[in-house]
């Protein structure tokens, strides 16, 4: 997944939303949000080649999404990025999350990668480029991207071109989707889902082989109660649609 926002406390009745497209190989082969038993039980996909997720939420209201880090480290990727993912979706709260992360990270090397946890009381983007940086985000919008968030970005030297595109269209997007006078969440969610599609602002892929596979509308309200919508392909040709079973 390439291209994450969230609002997290931003509006009274829903302190985390998220809208993020996933771009990965056409012939990667996943399996669609469904209710997962693990520790806790969890609403996510899973991605079939190495288990894990991109992204979900859990029966206590916590969320937990990934993106891929472009980085010049060459780092062995011992084992899937997704599986992170899954080892915090386990969690009780974006903190334990984190700890989980961190001890995780001190046993493998994995490939560059912004992991973000997110409750109603913390949101915490892990920054991953052979080692972590830890960042405490603050109550508003956010958007994170490939090369970095929000208007900070690290344009690595292996693919320049590429890398100072997404931060322009990261910087756009951030841009659009500061809230609005007197919009309410779901307003915020649905406008924020329409940019997810719209060309102009360049998160959604259509390659040779490659592109946004899916896109993703999770919120969670004041009571930890979340729900999932899943557009199944480009969000600019198929339609959000709502997972049946909800914790």
């Amino acid at each position: 997944m390439c291209t994450l926002t969230i609002s997290w406390q931003v509006f009274e009745n829903y302190p985390v939303l998220i809208a993020a497209n996933r771009d990965e190989r056409f012939d990667r082969p996943t399996r669609p949000p469904q209710v997962i038993e693990s520790e806790r039980r969890i609403v996510a996909p899973t991605d079939e080649e190495a288990g894990g997720t991109w992204i979900g939420y859990n029966e206590d209201g916590l969320v937990a999404a990934i993106t891929n880090r472009w980085v010049d480290a060459d780092l062995a990727g011992e084992r899937s990025r997704g599986l992170l993912v899954r080892d915090a979706l386990d969690q009780q709260t974006a903190t334990d999350a984190c700890r989980t992360v961190e001890r995780a990270l001190d046993v493998n090397e994995y490939e560059g990668f912004n992991l973000l946890v997110a409750d109603e009381n913390s949101a915490i983007l892990i920054e991953y480029d052979g080692g972590p940086t830890i960042r405490t985000l603050s109550p508003g919008i956010h958007v994170i991207m490939n090369v970095g968030y929000d208007t900070t970005y690290t344009i690595p030297s292996l693919r320049p071109e590429v890398s100072e595109q997404q931060a322009e269209n990261g910087r756009r997007l951030f841009e659009h989707l500061q809230p609005q006078s007197s919009e309410t969440a779901l307003a915020w969610h649905k406008r924020a889902s329409g940019a997810l599609g719209n060309h102009e602002f360049g998160v959604c892929i259509h390659g040779d082989g490659y592109g946004t596979r899916s896109s993703s509308l999770i919120r969670v309200d004041s009571s930890g109660r979340g729900q999932y919508e899943f557009a199944d392909g480009p969000p600019c040709k198929n339609r959000y649609e709502t997972v049946d079973k909800q914790l």
